[in-house]
C-alpha cells in the first residue's frame, strides 16, 4: 500500500465556542447602543417637532387674536367699500326709471311692453290689419322683435326686490302672445307672396317686377331666420321646470342641449290658388283657410312607402359649432325635442352645411352640449386702465376675452384654433345681460346654469366663500390682477386658492401670489403654482385679515390702494356680475 493522503487545511481556525460568546455580546451591544441612540435621536426630533407646532400655534393664536381684534373695524370699512354695490343698485332702478319717462316723453307710438293695456292695443290694432306686404311685416316685425327683447332684458335684469311674480308671469305671456302674432303675421306675408309668384313669371316683358319678387323671397328668409331666434316652441326655461327623469333616450335634456342657430320651420306648403290676368281684370279665387301645409307622406296613402325627406341646411357664420350637432325635432304631442325619425346625418364643417333624411316634414333645431366650454382651463382678470379691466376665459375649445369700461362690457376676441371667429359680435358695447345673451346665442356658453353641475365636473365650493370672493375680487378690480390656481382643487370645498397680483401698468409681466379665502378669513399662502403639495403655511411675515381688501393692503402700494378707493361704483358691480355669471372659482 502507498503513503496516506494528507487532508487539506480549510484554511480557518476553527473560533471557540468561548470566541463565539464574546462576539454575540459585542453584537448585541452594539445593537442596543444603536437603538439607544435611535431613540435619543427620535425623542429629540419628537421634542423639537412639538417645539416647532407649540410655537407656531402660539403665533397661530396671537395671529387669530389680533385678527380678531381688529375684525370690527375691518368689516366697518369693508362695508363702506360695499356701498358701491348699492349705488350701482340704485342706478341701475333710477336708469330704469328714466327710460320709462323718456319713452313716455318720446311720444313715438310704440307701446311700453311693461304697459298691459298699450302692448294689447298694439298687437290688437296690428292683428286687425289686414296688409300682408313683406315689407311692411318685416318693418313691423322687427319693432315686434325688439319689444320682446325689451321684456326678456326686464325679467333678467331686473332684481326681484322691483318686480312682483305677477309682473314676471305678464311679461312670460306678452312675450308668448307677440312671438305667436309675429308668427302668424309671417304665415300670411307667406301666403301673400305665393298668391303672386305664377302671375309674375307668366308676365319675362316685367323685368322690374320679377327682380322685386326674388328681393322679397330673400328678404322672406330673413324674416324665417330672425323668426327662428325667437319661436321656441318651448323654452329652455319652461323645460327645466320640468324635473322628472327623462326615460325615454330619444327625448332630448333641454337642461344638457340647447337649440343654436335658431329652429328651423320646415313644410311642404300648398300652393294657393293663382291671379289670373283676363283683359283688364285680374282674378282669384278667395280662400279663407290660410297658408296650408302639405302633409307628407299624404293621410290616404298609410300603406304606400314614401321616399324619405333629404334636407341641407347652410349653417349660419354666426353660430360655432365645437362638435357635430344633434339634429332634433319638435314633437307638439309631446311638448318635446326628439331625435328619432332623422337619420343619415352628415355635417361638414369647412362647407358649414348638414344634410339628413326625415320620414316627414317637420320643426327641426340643430342642438349642442351647452357644456362643452365647461369646466375652463384657465382663467384671468386685470385690469387694463382707470376702471376698465379684461377678463379672459381659456376653455378646451376658444379662448374668450371680454372688455370692461364703465357700466358696460364688450366682447373683444372669440380665439378658435388660433383665429378669431365671431367678429361680428365683436367690437360691440354691452350690458353683461346682453353679452350673456349674445355669447349664447353663437354657441359660446361660459355661463353656468342652476343644472350645471349635473353635467360638468365641478370643483364644488362653498357659497358663502365663492359670492364674498367674487365681491371682494370686484373691489379690488381695479389695482390688482387675479388668476386661476392649480390649488384651489386642494383646498377643500370651504376655501378658495387663487393668484393675486397688484397690477397698475398695461405689460403681462405679474408677480404672483397666492391667497386663500373661505368668506371670512383671507391669508397669503406660503406655497407657489410650482411647489410639491398643497400647503395652508402661511407666507412669512405676514398674518390673518378679516377680508381679501385688507390681506392686499398690508403687501399694496399706496396708489393701488387709492385705485381700489376710488374706482367707480358701476365698473365694480359690472366686475362681479361677470365673476359671478361664469363662477370661475367652481368651473374650473
Amino acid at each position: 500500500m502507498g503513503p496516506k493522503k494528507k487532508k487539506k487545511s480549510s484554511g480557518k481556525k476553527k473560533v471557540s465556542k468561548a470566541e463565539q460568546l464574546r462576539l454575540q455580546k459585542e453584537e448585541e451591544e452594539r445593537r442596543l447602543k444603536e437603538e439607544e441612540e435611535a431613540q435619543f435621536q427620535a425623542q429629540q426630533e419628537e421634542a423639537a417637532r412639538l417645539e416647532k407646532e407649540r410655537i407656531e400655534q402660539e403665533q397661530l393664536e396671537k395671529l387669530e387674536a389680533k385678527d380678531q381684534e381688529r375684525r370690527e373695524s375691518e368689516l366697518a370699512e369693508l362695508h363702506l367699500l360695499e356701498q358701491k354695490f348699492l349705488s350701482a343698485q340704485q342706478w341701475k332702478t333710477d336708469y330704469r326709471a328714466c327710460g320709462k319717462w323718456e319713452h313716455y316723453l318720446s311720444c313715438d307710438g310704440s307701446p311700453d311692453p311693461t304697459v298691459l293695456q298699450e302692448i294689447n292695443t298694439f298687437m290688437s290694432l296690428w292683428r286687425d290689419d289686414q296688409n300682408e306686404d313683406v315689407q311692411l311685416v318685416m318693418e313691423k316685425g322687427e319693432q315686434v322683435l325688439n319689444l320682446i327683447e325689451k321684456l326678456q332684458f326686464l325679467i333678467l335684469d331686473t332684481p326681484p326686490s322691483e318686480i312682483t311674480e305677477k309682473e314676471t308671469v305678464q311679461y312670460q305671456e306678452s312675450i308668448l302672445e307677440l312671438q305667436n302674432l309675429l308668427h302668424q303675421k309671417y304665415n300670411g306675408a307667406t301666403e301673400h307672396l305665393l298668391k303672386s309668384a305664377v302671375s309674375f313669371k307668366e308676365n319675362s316683358n316685367s323685368i322690374a317686377d320679377i327682380n322685386e319678387t326674388e328681393e322679397e323671397i330673400e328678404k322672406k328668409s330673413e324674416i324665417l331666420d330672425i323668426l327662428s331666434q325667437v319661436q321656441h316652441p318651448l323654452t329652455q326655461e319652461e323645460m327645466n321646470e320640468k324635473e322628472e327623469a327623462i326615460t325615454d333616450e330619444n327625448i332630448v335634456d333641454l337642461q344638457q342641449f340647447v337649440p343654436v342657430g335658431g329652429v328651423y320651420h320646415i313644410d311642404a306648403l300648398q300652393l294657393p290658388p293663382q291671379v289670373k290676368q283676363i283683359n283688364d281684370w285680374s282674378m282669384v279665387e278667395v280662400l279663407n283657410v290660410g297658408l296650408q301645409a302639405y302633409p307628407y307622406p299624404p293621410e290616404e296613402a298609410e300603406d304606400a312607402t314614401y321616399p324619405p325627406i333629404q334636407i341641407t341646411l347652410r349653417l349660419s357664420d354666426n353660430v360655432m359649432y365645437f362638435e357635430d350637432p344633434v339634429i332634433a325635432r319638435w314633437d307638439p304631442a309631446g311638448q318635446q325635442w326628439r331625435t328619432d325619425g332623422i337619420s343619415n346625418i352628415t355635417y361638414e364643417r369647412q362647407a358649414k352645411s348638414i344634410t339628413f333624411e326625415m320620414r316627414a316634414f317637420y320643426t327641426v333645431a340643430l342642438l349642442q352640449d351647452a357644456h362643452l366650454n365647461m369646466p375652463y382651463q384657465a382663467w384671468e382678470l386685470q385690469p387694463t386702465g382707470t376702471d376698465e379691466a379684461l377678463l379672459i376665459v381659456t376653455t378646451v375649445f376658444a379662448t374668450i376675452q371680454i372688455q370692461i369700461k364703465g357700466n358696460q362690457c364688450m366682447l373683444s376676441s372669440v380665439v378658435v384654433e388660433e383665429k378669431d371667429v365671431l367678429s361680428y359680435v365683436t367690437g360691440k358695447w354691452l350690458s353683461p345681460v346682453d353679452l350673456r345673451a349674445v355669447l349664447k346665442k353663437a354657441g359660446v356658453n361660459i355661463f353656468p346654469g342652476a343644472y350645471s353641475h349635473k353635467y360638468v365636473s365641478v370643483n364644488k365650493k362653498a357659497p358663502l366663500a365663492e359670492v364674498r370672493a367674487y365681491q371682494q375680487m370686484a373691489l379690488v378690480a381695479s389695482a390688482f390682477a387675479f388668476a386661476w390656481s392649480k390649488w384651489n382643487l386642494e383646498a377643500g370645498q370651504e376655501q378658495v386658492v387663487f393668484k393675486v397680483s397688484e397690477h397698475l401698468k398695461a405689460d403681462s409681466v405679474k408677480d404672483w401670489s397666492l391667497y386663500m379665502f373661505n368668506g371670512q378669513k383671507a391669508q397669503n399662502l406660503k406655497i407657489t403654482e410650482s411647489s410639491e403639495a398643497f400647503s395652508e403655511e402661511l407666507e412669512e411675515d405676514s398674518e390673518f385679515h378679516s377680508t381679501l381688501y385688507h390681506m392686499l393692503k398690508d403687501f399694496a402700494s399706496k396708489e393701488a390702494i387709492d385705485k381700489v378707493e376710488t374706482a367707480n361704483f358701476l365698473f365694480i358691480d359690472v366686475v362681479y356680475q361677470l365673476l359671478l355669471a361664469t363662477r370661475v372659482l367652481t368651473y374650473s
